[in-house]
């Protein structure tokens, strides 16, 4: 009963996070903060991860790849999947989950037990909207551009290390990130990374949004908004993907 309890509470959340806003602009200028806040502060951390797993893949592929009737620059078509279809959407998400959910888990749950939330009640503020909706829609925007970057550092990653240890050549590699190229693994790779954008900072919302107690709980609600934003990424994952690709 419980799960059923916190289902529809989360979906009437939504309901009110999805409101007519009183005022655009001042949701347009939080709009612009929570990029800055949640998209371009998780830069280095996406970049440093991407260009290192890319790396890791080459060279684990290269060690694989030990049968002479595969060819070399199967090396590069490899490492371009692996990274476009699921490194680059599911993991460096379930990375930001951790990252960013938490954050605004505990930052809305702080913002509860010190009373600033009812503040706003009082005020006649929609609380729900102004809290929440900049966070889901400036996740919704800038994680594409994230994942697409993650994309590109992955693949490059994967060159220096793979022309670095000697297991192909330049042209090698980049003749296998050019061969069989579906375009259309894109649009499915940032399809499943807008849903897990929502996914992330609504899920972490509920979480913060409804804590009852002091700071204790504030760390049990980050925590669980981690936990809660994992499982539902996977099982999203698995259904996107039998939806777009069979």
């Amino acid at each position: 009963m419980q799960i059923i309890l916190h289902i529809g509470r989360y979906f009437l959340l939504m309901k009110r996070v999805f409101s007519k806003p009183e005022r655009f602009s001042i949701y347009f200028r939080q709009i612009i903060y929570e990029i800055n806040s949640l998209g371009i502060g998780s830069l280095g951390l996406i970049a440093i991860i991407s260009v290192f797993m890319g790396g890791v893949i080459t060279i684990q592929g290269a060690y694989n790849f030990t049968n002479p009737l595969i060819p070399i620059y199967a090396l590069g078509l490899g490492t371009r999947e692996s990274i476009i279809l699921e490194f680059s959407p599911t993991i460096v998400s379930l990375i930001l989950a951790g990252k960013v959910g938490s954050n605004i888990a505990s930052e809305i749950g702080t913002m509860r037990i010190t009373e600033q939330i009812d503040a706003l009640e009082i005020m006649g503020i929609n609380s729900a909207g102004y809290l929440i909706l900049p966070k889901v829609a400036a996740a919704m925007f800038i994680n594409p551009f994230l994942i697409t970057i993650s994309m590109f550092l992955g693949i490059f990653g994967g060159y220096v290390m793979g022309v670095a240890s000697g297991a192909c050549t330049s042209y090698q590699y980049i003749f296998g990130i050019q061969t069989l190229f579906v375009p259309f693994n894109i649009i499915y790779s940032l399809t499943k990374t807008i849903a897990f954008a929502y996914i992330i900072t609504s899920v972490a919302a509920y979480q913060g949004y409804y804590i009852k107690g002091g700071a204790l709980e504030v760390g049990k609600a980050s925590t669980r908004s981690v936990v809660y934003n994992s499982v539902l990424i996977l099982i999203t994952n698995l259904v996107i993907t039998k939806l777009m690709l069979l």
